[in-house]
């Protein structure tokens, strides 16, 4: 406990004494230290908190000046004023100019008696600091004892819990995107925005520093927790004292073990998904409901979904790196740092379905997300500066193309020293914005003319347009056009008939595809006979 005036009043061993009644408030100031001084103006010699003590050598009688020095030691931080009495000494009682200006200033003034020497004072106060000193060292001990017994136990609560039972100071863990892992009371379950405010720019830093700020008269504290890589973060609210505050980077320890050990235990369930992803990518022609299926048993329940690479540096061979052993592949086979980014990615994205590849010139990081993820804030986070594809969005079935265009990225994410994403109208809409609208709408007159002349025509052309849009998956055409497989080759059998093209001509097929996006993008497109052309399906 603090060493308050009051305390050394009621020591019967000092015989110290007001001069005045001095009021509680003032009596209830904490005396840092102890001094001794007779200069006429010690303010600027003291630091604040002082019980200075005077035998009143050079003391000045005239009630100005003595308001002058009273005032001086106010100023200067002085907790109270205590003035040395006895025989041989210049007062044998305070002095009334000294008493009425220490009453008006608020400045405690006591009386040391003649039997007590200033140096037992001095001792009193520093040994009731050391004290002090003792009992807050004990304190954090008996916390740290507590909290290292906690971290024993299953997960971050316990040590949460236990800090704020022992320090009165509320704690919640959080992990690299802001999202709460655990809080010590349902209390401190939500933090304020200005909290969530002061995560993301912690976040934002990994592990190079911590922040605090005040919101609503509350003291918030953010800590990044991790060892080599930032796994989460500790949000405290409210002032530690001092015992409290020397246990903070024990606590930021432990809940850095921990998060470090559920990352480790985690590592079964990243290469489940690895292996997940390495089936879903070894069938050319995958089944739309089988696709569609693996992605829902991870949690990506997205209709259109995107292939992102990241080249993350190392890797020697050609194998998946975090794949399940029956997939030919080892968590040893690819760059560590590389196993690491893919963990952090797997955490950032709903389904986690990441893997890491070996390739030349180093390992490479392929994922599946949702369309409406924010990925390249995802990259900015946790895979910043190194080169990266962000394929088109697709049918889950169709995934595959849309992570072959987000390699062939990479080298153009290389020179940009950005992101670079595939927009699969990109090239086409510079084309047709370039182009006269009837000039192209006759194009495409030209070469679906034939297919408007039939009498399923418009069912001809969303089909086609289905199929070119999938990237040419049979199963992904069927679903979204809700037929057989068999039907859409049947259909596009008697488009091609109809039109003379064939679908593995290189021509053709552009062909074909440039003129379904300019039916798909004109405002009045029409068919040779006067019918509007069908747009393609869910669009």
């Amino acid at each position: 406990m603090p060493l308050h005036l009051s305390d050394l009043l009621a020591r019967p061993d000092l015989g110290l004494s007001a001069s005045y009644d001095v009021p509680p408030r003032l009596l209830a100031r904490t005396i840092e230290a102890a001094t001794v001084s007779d200069l006429p103006a010690p303010g600027k010699w003291l630091q604040g908190g002082e019980l200075l003590m005077t035998i009143g050598l050079l003391l000045p009688e005239e009630p100005g000046a003595c308001r002058a020095y009273v005032r001086d030691v106010a100023e200067g931080g002085a907790a109270c004023l205590a003035l040395g009495l006895g025989q041989g000494l210049p007062y044998q009682e305070a002095p009334e100019p000294l008493v009425t200006a220490a009453e008006e200033a608020g400045l405690p003034l006591l009386t040391v008696p003649d039997e007590v020497p200033f140096i037992a004072v001095t001792k009193a106060v520093f040994d009731a600091r050391a004290e002090e000193q003792r009992a807050l060292l004990q304190r954090a001990f008996a916390t740290q004892r507590r909290l290292t017994a906690a971290a024993t136990g299953d997960g971050l609560r316990p040590m949460l819990a236990e800090w704020t039972a022992a320090t009165g100071v509320g704690a919640a863990v959080f992990d690299p995107l802001g999202r709460l892992l655990s809080a010590g009371e349902p209390a401190h379950r939500t933090p304020l925005a200005q909290a969530q405010d002061l995560i993301e720019r912690v976040a934002a830093r990994g592990l190079r520093g911590s922040a605090s700020s005040t919101a609503a008269g509350q003291q918030l504290e953010v800590q990044p927790l991790g060892a080599r890589r930032l796994r989460g973060l500790l949000l405290l609210t409210g002032r530690p004292d001092d015992a409290a505050r020397s246990v903070v980077p024990g606590l930021v320890s432990l809940l850095s073990l921990e998060l470090e050990r559920r990352h480790l235990r985690d590592e079964p369930e990243r290469r489940r998904r690895s292996a997940l992803l390495s089936e879903l990518l070894a069938d050319e022609d995958p089944a739309a409901g089988r696709t569609r299926d693996i992605l829902r048993s991870v949690g990506l329940t997205a209709e259109r979904v995107r292939g992102v690479v990241v080249a993350a540096g190392g890797g020697t061979g050609g194998r998946t790196a975090s794949a399940a052993p029956d997939a030919g592949a080892g968590a040893g086979a690819a760059d560590g740092a590389a196993q690491e980014m893919a963990a952090d990615l797997a955490l950032a994205m709903p389904g986690g379905l990441v893997r890491v590849v070996d390739g030349a010139p180093g390992a490479v990081i392929e994922a599946v997300v949702g369309e409406d993820l924010d990925i390249r804030d995802v990259l900015a986070r946790f895979a910043p500066r190194c080169p990266a594809g962000i394929g088109p969005a697709t049918a889950p079935e169709a995934v595959r193309v849309s992570l072959r265009q987000a390699t062939g990225l990479l080298a153009v994410s290389r020179s940009s020293g950005e992101p670079a994403e595939a927009r699969q109208s990109q090239a086409s809409r510079l084309l047709l914005d370039l182009g006269d609208r009837r000039t192209l709408h006759g194009y495409a007159d030209t070469v679906l003319g034939p297919l408007d002349l039939a009498d399923n025509g418009e069912e001809l052309i969303a089909t086609l347009t289905a199929w070119l849009e999938t990237g040419g998956a049979w199963d992904a055409t069927s679903r979204r056009l809700g037929v057989h497989r068999h039907t859409v080759r049947n259909r596009l059998d008697k488009a091609m008939d109809l039109t003379g093209r064939r679908l593995d001509d290189p021509d053709d097929r552009f062909d074909l595809w440039l003129a379904t996006r300019i039916r798909r993008g004109g405002a009045s497109a029409t068919g040779a006979d006067g019918r509007s052309a069908a747009p393609p399906p869910g669009r």
